[in-house]
């Protein structure tokens, strides 16, 4: 598995760094069926490329304030699935590290990013599929909108997270 945050660089929606550093930290029930992902990629010959884990809600104030969108941004004010410790986003990738073809990049806050768009390639939909029978095999919901998206079911079950104890609870 390898680590692209885009929220600890300007390559994102932003155009600015939102992270101070470049740390992936989920809720450990998140964490184990990351790691169960990353197992069930392996097995098919592929790689995970994280792009996003648990982000803060002042991060997430960012994101919205960027694009107060909430097809593609959970409002803030009613708390992200990333704040909670459960969501990631990411990607497969080939055993070299090289991305596979999804369509379109990370955060391309467009129709195309829509999981069942229609009219994208053969391979493209194969990608997202393959992804997404990982992920689900590995007990995550993908987000329809986002392709990169998936979070634990049942997300009202887990608090926010904005605090330094539970935050330093979490594993990287």
């Amino acid at each position: 598995m390898d680590l692209d945050l885009k929220y600890a660089t300007a390559d994102n929606i932003t155009g600015t760094p939102i992270y101070a550093y470049a740390v992936a930290l989920l809720h450990p029930e998140a964490h184990a069926a990351l790691m169960k992902a990353a197992e069930l990629a392996s097995a098919a010959d592929r790689r995970l490329i994280v792009f996003d884990a648990y982000r803060p809600p002042a991060a997430q104030r960012r994101l919205w304030e960027a694009l107060p969108d909430p097809t593609f941004i959970a409002d803030p004010e009613l708390g992200s699935t990333h704040s909670r410790g459960i969501a990631v986003d990411l990607t497969l990738a080939y055993p070299s590290g090289e991305a596979l073809p999804m369509g379109t990049g990370f955060d391309a806050m467009e129709p195309a990013s829509f999981h069942a768009h229609p009219g994208l390639p053969a391979d493209v939909q194969g990608n997202r599929q393959m992804l997404a029978g990982i992920m689900a095999l590995a007990g995550w919901v993908h987000n329809p909108m986002e392709w990169w998206h998936y979070n634990l079911p049942n997300p009202e079950a887990f608090p926010i997270v904005d605090d330094v104890q539970t935050v330093a609870r979490m594993m990287p």
